[in-house]
């Protein structure tokens, strides 16, 4: 439950050694360089790093070309294995000598380009050619020429088109008219197709228009209908050919996708050093460089730097007390996972104390009397550790979070053997009250049971919360702060549950209701009177009352927690539905597992799944939030300060490959 003590480090050296010893830095993985402060004595650093920002996203772009391509290639083949997955290990040896690919990867750019390009125009001439070739569709069986339907001197023709439905109607208003002429020459499901004459003198544009005719876009071709058709048909096979010449040209590349994907982001770490001159200042023939190093990594990182430049100046100091070192956690694999939970909220700042290591106890502990389920909390372990351990190297959220949700189902079990459930069904003897029937009396009110239960883990929580404060206090030498304003407060918590246990009837222990009012009364008046022990007179009174005063905002955030009953009860009752319907029956009805009938019992079987991987999915989704909202706004509300940065090691940002970890890297974490 602690963040890694940052060094600073100082370095000047000549400005010709930069590029080794920015490579020797990122080696470490130690190593995040931050702004440095202006002096009358530098200059800042200036470098143009434009050009290479545009070549970084040009090869991108070319590899996310390629990628697509490839695997949509593979895709329409139907071939297995696809183009190769982000995330693959490579040696720093490889990574460091990727900068050698240039002219291939050059080639492969170039290459992946062209036939891009090519595959654009081709493609959106075969679109426009296959709307062609459906309005050429009806003119297949055409055998004459269509310029032989043509204007004379005294007469007019059309060809073109009319919908099926109209054509009949058009039919007979041109057999009508005087002058007029036509002939019917083709027709598909929707058009009639007609060659239509009449004399210039009888010229009636508007009565085609009316019947939906539409001239055809090959009148006055030379060619018969069917050569336009087959003709179509033919540049419609040569385009489609082309395409697919480009794509078997694109898929002979993917060999070239590891390289390229390695020299991209050897690109991005040539960037990444450009665009770290902002930070760093210059004299004339020397840079100077301010960083932030774990102090476990101080002598890797001396190592690092002397083995890149003989004429070099470094020094390791304390930060500064104005100054945020970066966040790096020193936490275990198990409480490692719920620090993406903190993170949501906001990272641990580098100068608190980090409470990590508590909210993983309580968020599991509230996760699992949510879920309150044996049978639940064993497909929690499962679903999470498969997704775990099939995710063995990816460090992402979906990792750490299947983590959470397989913890978490440990306790799930824990408070399914005290409630005695398992998928709804009491299969031992319960040592907790029912959630949904047993009620504890409280000075004469009938309260829920779990209701209280619930509350009085919420106290404890909040207990926990003050005596994070006192810790928080107490490293930065406030030790009276930390007693006053954090084990103070942390003792009324005590007092509060140990008086509401005594209130429960039930329980027959009204002593503990004097004992705890005594403790939580004591501990509110020493609260009061050293509220305003750092204030002046008024102060001191007005900060008394405050205290007190807060009193109120405690009660409210213990009910907050009742949230914790709510979502329990509902998953209880759900299975308990589902555990009725299935296998325990009614005074009415059979389960349909018992019932001996096939199809009730495979609706049974159904309705068992469904129902409870419905209400697992719920509960997980509810308790995954709420429990969030419990450590964010109860807990954190007592000591958290948050707002800090996470460590980020020069070089350690790769979009497609992952560095093997060195023996001193390894060593470090």
């Amino acid at each position: 439950m602690a963040t890694a003590n940052m060094k600073k480090l100082n370095l000047a050296a000549m400005a010709y050694d930069r590029d080794e010893i920015l490579n020797a830095l990122q080696r470490t993985g130690a190593t995040e360089v931050k702004l440095q402060k202006e002096d009358e004595f530098s200059v800042p650093l200036v470098v143009n790093c434009e050009d290479l920002r545009v070549y970084l996203l040009r090869a991108e772009a070319a590899l996310e070309q390629l990628g697509t391509d490839v695997s949509g290639y593979e895709a329409d083949r139907k071939i297995k294995g696809g183009a190769l997955k982000d995330g693959f290990e490579i040696s720093y040896t490889e990574f460091n000598s990727a900068l050698g690919l240039k002219e291939t990867a050059d080639g492969v750019i170039e290459k992946v380009e062209t036939l891009h390009a090519e595959k654009s125009k081709k493609s959106s001439a075969l679109s426009k050619l296959k709307k062609t070739l459906a309005s050429a569709e009806i003119l297949k069986d055409v055998e004459i020429p269509l310029d032989e339907i043509c204007d004379t001197v005294n007469a007019r023709a059309r060809l073109g088109t009319a919908p099926l439905a109209l054509a009949g109607e058009l039919e007979k208003r041109l057999s009508e008219k005087e002058l007029w002429d036509f002939k019917e020459m083709a027709r598909d499901e929707e058009n009639v197709l007609f060659g239509i004459v009449f004399h210039r003198t009888a010229a009636d544009e508007g009565l085609l228009q009316e019947f939906g005719f539409v001239r055809s876009p090959f009148a006055g071709d030379t060619r018969t209908g069917i050569k336009i058709y087959e003709d179509l048909l033919a540049e419609q096979g040569a385009l489609t050919s082309a395409l697919n010449e480009a794509d078997e040209a694109l898929y002979a590349l993917k060999p070239e996708i590891r390289d390229l994907k390695i020299y991209c982001d050897r690109l991005a770490f040539e960037l990444e050093k450009a665009e770290l001159a902002e930070k760093m200042r210059a004299t004339e023939v020397t840079f100077l460089l301010e960083a932030y190093v774990p102090e476990e990594a101080v002598e890797i990182v001396k190592d690092a730097i002397e083995s890149a430049s003989g004429a070099v100046y470094y020094e390791f100091n304390e930060p500064a007390d104005d100054e945020m070192p970066p966040t790096l956690y020193k936490n275990n694999k198990i409480v490692s996972n719920f620090e993406t939970i903190t993170n949501m909220y906001s990272p641990v700042n580098s100068r608190e104390f980090d409470p990590n290591g508590v909210l993983s106890f309580f968020y599991s502990l509230f996760l699992g009397f949510i879920m309150g389920d044996i049978g639940y909390g064993v497909l929690m372990v499962l679903g999470g550790g498969l997704i775990y351990f099939l995710k063995r190297k990816d460090d992402g959220g979906l990792k750490r979070m299947a983590a959470v949700f397989g913890i978490g189902g440990f306790f799930a079990i824990f408070w399914g053997v005290l409630f005695g459930s398992m998928f709804g069904l009491e299969v031992i003897a319960p040592l907790m009250p029912d959630a949904k029937d047993d009620t504890w009396s409280v000075m004469g009110i009938s309260i829920p049971a779990v209701l209280i239960i619930a509350m009085e883990l919420g106290i404890v929580h909040l207990m926990a919360g003050y005596v994070c404060k006192a810790i928080q206090h107490m490293r930065r030498g406030h030790f009276w702060d930390g007693i006053f304003e954090g084990l103070v407060w942390a003792v009324f918590s005590i007092g509060v549950g140990v008086a509401v246990a005594g209130f429960v009837e039930q329980a027959k222990m009204p002593l503990l209701t004097y004992i705890g009012g005594g403790m939580a009364g004591a501990s509110l008046l020493a609260a009061m009177l050293t509220a305003g022990r750092k204030e002046k007179f008024f102060g001191k009174i007005t900060k008394g009352f405050g205290a007190a005063y807060g009193i109120i905002n405690y009660v409210s955030d213990v009910l907050s927690y009742a949230r914790l009953y709510g979502l329990m009860l509902s998953g209880a009752v759900i299975a308990e539905i589902i555990a009725e319907y299935t296998v325990i029956g009614n005074a009415t009805t059979v389960g349909f597992l018992v019932s001996g009938n096939p199809l009730l019992i495979i609706l049974g079987i159904f309705i068992f799944v469904v129902g409870h991987v419905f209400n697992l999915a719920i509960g997980l989704l509810g308790a995954y939030i709420h429990d969030a909202r419990l450590q964010y706004v109860e807990f954190f509300g007592r000591f958290y300060e948050g707002e800090g940065e996470l460590f980020a090691p020069l070089g350690s940002n790769h979009k497609y490959i992952k560095l093997q970890s060195s023996a001193d890297i390894k060593r470090i974490k």
